[in-house]
């Protein structure tokens, strides 16, 4: 029997893209066959979800504003008690990770369908994945059923995002494809997808930056994040995202700056494992990726070290034990000397070290 073999799987999604594509959403509801919808969605979307509550009409049966990150299980049963009261038979996600999580986690439970209008470059709209925190602890799982029947990608919900979260979150979309071309499920396809993700992501973000208003550019980043989300439906996630479940689910930390800071760090502790990946990185960069990343991650105007958010340094050493102990597939065995010196330097702030680890 052969030992080297890979099973590419894809999972079937409807995606619609281009502007103005919001207003489809009470076409996908009712090709569905719904007629009672939840509409989940993150404050920050408000203007989006009340322009798709008023083309609902009659069909809008709730609406649930709540959704927190790393979708604690607490919150879950709160939108569990509104679907109940309301006979809801379809849920409708607005916004980021948040709220297409807690989406998730409602249809997962009642076997609802469900449609993710995404106004960030989370990714996670496309994927069979779905993280849930209880008493600090976050546990990840994967199904096939998890994955939103529609998604629907317009750039013009984007527009409004402001420069921090624009940038964190595209960064966020990119550790997806980076680390899927490390991954050992990767695939010819993943490692193509991977590679336009990267580069478009490193392309698109700084014209965005320069001109947030600017749609064409929104939807060049909305297309390369939507890539490397495919990544992550497809390819299992190492090392990166193994600490930011284990330090968000921890400390409750915002998903999308924990990746940000993180992901130079473990790019460069890595990089001896991972030939190929980096060669391909390379290509699209013209230069060092570990570099361009850190100096994305540098230019936030917020958070830029896990001292700034509030890790403890103390809880560092428990935290590189718990990654150590049951590590994620990564292309670098793990030790806990590792793990601890890489955090050590992502909670000081010091330029990734890597390779004297």
């Amino acid at each position: 029997m052969s030992t080297s073999l890979t099973i590419h799987e894809t999972v079937a999604s409807r995606v619609l893209t281009g502007r103005g594509a919001v207003d489809h959403v009470p076409d996908e509801v009712e090709r569905l066959g719904a007629g009672r919808v939840l509409l989940v969605a993150t404050p920050s979307a408000k203007a989006a979800a009340d322009r798709v509550a008023q083309g609902l009409g009659a069909r809008l049966a709730a609406r649930f504003d709540r959704p927190a990150a790393h979708t604690p299980v607490a919150v879950t049963a709160e939108a569990m008690a509104v679907v109940e009261a309301a006979s809801a038979d379809c849920v409708v996600a607005i916004g980021g990770g948040s709220a297409i999580g807690l989406a998730k986690a409602v249809s997962v439970r009642t076997g609802m369908p469900q449609i993710a209008v995404p106004t960030t470059y989370a990714g996670s709209e496309v994927t069979p994945v779905l993280g849930e925190t209880e008493d600090g602890v976050k546990t990840t799982r994967r199904d096939p059923a998890l994955v939103p029947g529609t998604v629907v990608y317009d750039p013009d919900l984007t527009l409004t995002l402001p420069p921090g979260l624009t940038r964190t979150s595209a960064v966020n979309a990119l550790a997806h494809a980076v680390e899927a071309l490390w991954s050992p499920t990767a695939s010819p396809v993943t490692d193509a997808l991977a590679t336009e993700a990267v580069g478009g992501i490193l392309t698109a973000l700084p014209a965005v930056l320069d001109d947030l208003a600017d749609p064409e550019a929104r939807g060049r980043l909305q297309s390369a994040a939507w890539l490397a989300g495919i990544c992550l439906a497809q390819a299992r996630m190492g090392l990166h995202h193994q600490l930011a479940h284990v330090l968000g689910g921890a400390f409750d930390l915002p998903h999308a700056e924990l990746h940000t800071l993180l992901l130079a760090h473990v790019m460069a502790f890595n990089r001896p494992a991972a030939p190929e990946a980096f060669a391909r990185m390379e290509r699209v960069t013209g230069g060092d990726p570990v570099a361009a990343v850190y100096e994305l991650a540098l230019a936030h105007d917020g958070p830029t070290t896990l001292a700034d958010l509030g890790v403890p340094a103390g809880a560092l050493h428990g935290i590189a034990e718990r990654v150590a102990a049951a590590p994620y597939p990564n292309p670098r065995p793990l030790t806990v000397d590792g793990v601890a010196g890489l955090l050590d330097d992502a909670w000081h702030g010091r330029v990734p070290a890597g390779e004297g680890r």
